[in-house]
């Protein structure tokens, strides 16, 4: 079966707008774009990329994405959201004014229909239902004229109640006056199959079968935006394509959003890929349809997914598709049964989302383990060594009995070979000269080591002068510090980012009450790091270059702890 042979199922990208109204997911102007840009690599069919109409940094956003889309070598349709005013109509269609010449701006307006909704949102004005059908026609007309798509949707569709005729009054309005999707939303999150005939996909089928009939020259896409207050977000969107009229599905990439989120656009497009073609489905005669299919490339997905979680909010370690531990193992029995057949505990292929399976290193693992997550990693574990190196994980990891991520074993491994493992730290300081004075190991010796510096620099200076004399020249790049909490108490945390001659840099933290032995300890772990990596990397400069691990130079002044 080709694509020619299935209909095709619109992904619309709702993260930009409905996922930063979320609270804490809110990302700088810069990250926006980039965001934009993941979503064309993606493949996505539309972006809505804000509500211009809500400040003047919204209005610039929508206005510098559309920009944006027109260097793109894929283009989606940029969507921006306004509510149902004249002077926002005007000021959206100001914003996409980049994209109208390509025929890829859509403006994207609602009015409520849940009886509650509508009495909130609108107060006296609600009563005077002629006038709101009348706006709608009026203002989706003027949004049209302007050279803009436009998508229309009767906001709470869900808990229309008895409202049905009002909403069909609507939605006939927008089409009339030219709107090209007509979008139902679950906006309270409460839709489900156990609501019989009142379940809003029911409902779609009947406004569809009526817009087609009054509407039979007008191609309308139906869409769906589902919340997940119930946890039903997916499977509701899902259903409005398998069992309804819709061809469009609204939603966040990692379920982002209002309350509880939205749809999560990942699983839907892996559920369609699933599930779309015929020959998987299990349907009833009555029902069957055209195969569907969506044209997102499955290889960006990971991407995207990390992106989401780094810039805005944290995704949880067992998020289906994306998460850290959705191809991840620990149980023996599955991880015998993988090595034999790596699609054994897996619905698909994880490599087709730019993911791979693993094993957590955990109790029962061996050496032969450890130096596959090593030298995956770019370092070196030798065969005679692997088993006392698996060892010292383990001990240091004895708490984690599900075992732990392979970044935390390469933390692990580079505390193994670190040069320097440092139990107390004395400092002075008169006039102009500064001393240090270190206990434990350094560079192969057990002792008492100490060193001075002439300057007005601070005892930083003098640990630095005693390490070069061991490890060679090292230059500080960035050194901050900052308190952990309020009060006596609080503890200083230091940050610094050491850069060796070869331009690699590395990064080290630490923290104590005082902030001096803070900001050394600092050093000592950034410099921990670059040792390890200078001298048990495979290739330093292709690690430099390729790898994408914490405790490779350009990472690890990132993320690296």
């Amino acid at each position: 079966m080709t694509q020619r042979d299935s209909q095709k199922v619109y992904i619309f990208d709702t993260t930009l707008r409905d996922g930063q109204q979320c609270p804490g997911a809110g990302m700088s102007f810069e990250r926006n774009i980039e965001y934009f840009r993941l979503t064309c690599a993606l493949g996505i069919d539309v972006v809505e990329a804000g509500f211009p109409s809500a400040s003047q940094l919204d209005f610039e956003i929508v206005h510098a994405i559309a920009e944006e889309c027109t260097k793109q070598a894929h283009q989606p349709m940029v969507a921006a959201l306004c509510q149902l005013r004249e002077e926002q109509v005007r000021k959206t269609i100001q914003s996409l004014q980049p994209v109208i010449p390509i025929g890829k701006g859509r403006l994207h307006t609602y009015v409520p229909v849940d009886p509650e909704l509508l009495e909130a949102s609108l107060g006296g004005h609600a009563a005077d239902k002629g006038k709101i059908v009348d706006d709608v026609y009026r203002l989706v007309k003027m949004a049209h004229d302007a050279g803009l798509e436009v998508q229309f949707s009767p906001e709470g569709y869900s808990r229309m109640r008895e409202n049905f005729d009002f909403t069909t009054d609507l939605i006939r309005a927008a089409v009339r006056g030219g709107a090209r999707v007509i979008n139902c939303p679950d906006t309270i999150g409460g839709a489900s199959t156990f609501e019989g005939s009142e379940y809003f996909v029911e409902k779609m089928k009947q406004h569809a079968e009526i817009i087609a009939r009054e509407f039979p020259d007008r191609e309308v896409i139906w869409s769906v935006h589902c919340h997940n207050d119930l946890g039903l977000a997916v499977q509701n969107s899902i259903n409005g394509v398998f069992d309804g009229p819709a061809r469009q599905i609204e939603g966040c990439i990692n379920g982002i959003g209002e309350r509880a989120g939205n749809a999560s656009l990942e699983q839907c497009i892996m559920i369609l890929r699933q599930f779309g073609s015929s020959t998987n489905r299990n349907v009833n005669s009555e029902a069957v349809q055209t195969p569907f299919h969506c044209d997102a490339k499955l290889d960006v997905i990971q991407e995207i997914s990390d992106f989401v979680n780094k810039h805005m909010l944290p995704r949880q370690p067992h998020w289906p598709v994306t998460g850290e531990n959705a191809a991840r193992h620990s149980s023996g029995g599955h991880t015998n049964a993988i090595l034999k057949n790596p699609m054994a505990y897996q619905p698909f292929d994880p490599r087709a989302i730019g993911k791979n399976i693993t094993f957590a290193f955990g109790p029962l693992s061996g050496g032969n383990h450890a130096r596959s997550i090593i030298e995956s990693n770019g370092y070196k574990c030798n065969d005679d060594e692997k088993a006392k190196i698996a060892q010292f994980i383990k001990d240091k990891s004895a708490d984690r009995r599900k075992g732990i991520s392979d970044r935390e074993l390469m933390r692990i491994y580079v505390e193994y070979r670190q040069p320097m493992t440092i139990e107390t730290v004395d400092y002075g300081k008169e006039k102009d000269r500064s001393s240090v004075t270190i206990m434990g190991e350094f560079f192969g010796e057990q002792g008492q080591f100490s060193a001075d510096h002439s300057g007005k620099d601070s005892a930083l200076a003098a640990l630095k002068t005693l390490i070069e004399s061991r490890f060679g020249p090292v230059k500080i790049i960035t050194h901050s510090s900052r308190a952990d909490s309020q009060g006596i108490n609080a503890k200083s945390v230091s940050q610094i980012i050491v850069q060796l001659e070869d331009g690699s840099q590395f990064e080290g933290t630490a923290q104590d009450h005082d902030l001096e032995i803070s900001a050394m300890q600092a050093l000592i772990d950034a410099v921990n790091k670059a040792y390890v990596y200078r001298q048990y990397a495979f290739d330093a400069e292709k690690n430099r270059q390729e790898q994408n691990f914490v405790f490779t130079p350009q990472a690890a002044v990132q993320q690296a702890s």
